[in-house]
């Protein structure tokens, strides 16, 4: 074994920052490399994030991520770049982040509960926007075609809302010890606001319109196909 102490120690470069331990600065990133680092998680990696996000935002650098860091939110997450490659004739880099699309069913549920956050904050009042699966259900139900049978309803519904949940959008709530009255509640998560921006939600209505039609042709297609 080594011994430190025979060896004497580099006199420190005044043009260089203290360089923050690295189990602590390893432990920052591999957080934000399996996801979304919320503050109310744990506040202990949130304030080394916030005294150590210079240093993260340099080792994320390298590998074509930026670190999105919303301190009034309280939420951070790691985007990625967009490929050097694409702007010109260079090679194409392997992505670190994939890129996954979306189904119609899953947008429309991102959408409905953006709108539905931003009409809670302009109420004010509660931090937390909490529903029911049947409040969600609700939302989803006018912009699926008439008639669809409810259990199927529900059944796309409950699968819709487990992807917006593996996405990190909502967060399923542990029912209070005895108590059935809160089964089946989801937070909204309020990295969503980072997703989905203001200019896009200024269009929402068009974007609604077009869910509409898309889901009632699917609908349509689906019938005509059954007879």
């Amino acid at each position: 074994m080594i011994n430190s102490e025979a060896f004497d120690a580099p006199e420190p470069d005044p043009t260089l920052g203290a360089l923050p331990a690295v189990p602590e600065l390893s432990t920052l990133l591999v957080y934000l490399l399996k996801g979304v680092l919320y503050r109310d998680d744990d506040e202990h990696v949130w304030a080394s994030l916030l005294r150590l996000q210079a240093r993260v935002r340099e080792y994320a650098a390298v590998l074509l991520l930026d670190l999105v860091l919303d301190e009034a939110e309280g939420h951070a997450f790691l985007s990625g770049r967009p490929d050097p490659g694409e702007a010109d004739a260079g090679p194409r880099l392997p992505r670190l982040v994939a890129r996954r699309p979306l189904s119609y069913a899953v947008s429309l549920m991102l959408a409905l509960l953006r709108k539905r956050l931003a009409e809670f904050d302009a109420g004010g009042g509660e931090l937390r926007l909490v529903l029911s699966r049947d409040e969600i259900a609700e939302l989803m139900r006018v912009f699926l075609p008439d008639g669809s049978n409810e259990a199927r309803l529900v059944d796309r519904v409950d699968a819709t809302i487990g992807k917006v949940v593996d996405l990190g959008f909502l967060r399923r709530l542990k029912p209070t010890a005895g108590s059935t009255q809160d089964r089946g509640l989801y937070e909204v998560r309020r990295i969503l606001k980072a997703f989905v921006d203001a200019q896009w939600l200024a269009d929402f209505d068009a974007r609604l319109e077009g869910y509409r039609t898309a889901l009632a042709t699917a609908g349509d297609a689906k019938g005509t196909k059954d007879e």
